[in-house]
């Protein structure tokens, strides 16, 4: 079942409970509005919980970005390993205050663009808190989260936000869109995805890893045999019958400016709406419905054991 986290209050099993903040964001329509017409962007805010061990001291931070599903058990799991690692954990909530239940059926409620603004808006007021070093905030994306996370650490060097990512963890992202130059800076970048992954492209993400590491950016992907999507989530593997997916379709370059190239004219055009091109994808015969989530045998474990050993060695 999804949480809100504008209704309801999470304590974890550790005995730690969330303070609500609200995250002043925007609804950007697309990326190009985001990045070279952000004064234009409809502003909006979305609510987050944030977990803190019990230390004076300034701690680093995690953001927990939910997929299309949004906040689950598996997520609340993570902020609870991380509070026990004496990392501090914040909790996003993308849908309530946008009045959306799940993006399953249809992402284009509200864009990619939003999902990017979200993480970086998520980092801004982290960063000011007194309790959290503004030096070490990272965040783990799921899923739309993956992609918002990736895309966050792209856009960080073309928008005004101020607070840096320390490093990213995308799980299983959907990389159909990615930019064309990109540069993370010192952002460390880590993707995991499952070789049976119905809704991402497995060598998309790959790609999107080695892009950036050509551009000079420390970013690695590990690829997990015989996983499915949400493969550290609680639940076994479960066909979800309206999902709508099409991985194979052909990648989607966003400029500098945000302005998108379309993959079948090679143009860019910073009136492509993310609508338009995605539709591209499924009309042109690459889009599907039906899609495999969920977890077997050791495989939840071995993801949070890679995501541990990544936020240690990252956030110290």
């Amino acid at each position: 079942m999804t949480v809100f986290l504008h209704k309801e209050k999470i304590t974890l099993p550790n005995g730690l409970t969330g303070m609500a903040i609200e995250i002043p964001t925007a609804n950007p329509l697309h990326f190009y509005q985001a990045i070279s017409a952000p004064a234009q962007v409809p502003q909006t805010s979305i609510h987050g919980q944030l977990f803190v061990p019990q230390t004076t001291a300034e701690l680093p931070v995690v953001m927990i970005v939910p997929g299309s599903l949004g906040i689950a058990d598996s997520h609340i799991f993570k902020a609870e390993l991380l509070t026990n690692a004496g990392i501090a954990a914040f909790l996003v909530d993308p849908f309530g205050a946008r009045g959306v239940t799940s993006t399953v059926a249809n992402q284009t409620q509200y864009s990619f663009a939003a999902s990017a603004w979200d993480v970086l808006a998520a980092a801004e007021v982290l960063g000011s808190r007194a309790e959290i070093d503004a030096s070490r905030i990272g965040a783990l994306g799921h899923s739309r989260g993956g992609s918002a996370v990736l895309s966050a650490a792209c856009m960080q060097r073309v928008t005004e936000f101020r607070t840096s990512l320390a490093a990213v963890y995308a799980a299983y992202p959907w990389c159909g869109q990615q930019f064309l130059n990109p540069q993370v800076g010192t952002t460390h970048v880590r993707s995991v995805v499952g070789d049976q992954d119905e809704w991402c492209l497995a060598q998309q993400v790959q790609g999107y890893m080695q892009a950036m590491r050509l551009a000079g950016g420390d970013a690695s992907c590990r690829i997990f045999a015989g996983a499915h999507h949400s493969f550290d989530r609680s639940t076994p593997v479960e066909l979800i019958d309206d999902a709508s997916v099409a991985p194979a379709a052909p990648t989607i370059y966003i400029e500098d400016s945000g302005a998108c190239i379309h993959p079948a004219t090679g143009r860019s055009d910073s009136s492509y709406s993310e609508r338009e091109l995605l539709l591209y994808g499924i009309k042109a015969g690459y889009g599907r419905r039906g899609a495999r989530i969920g977890t077997q045998g050791d495989q939840a474990q071995e993801f949070n054991e890679d995501m541990m050993e990544y936020w240690t060695r990252t956030l110290g």
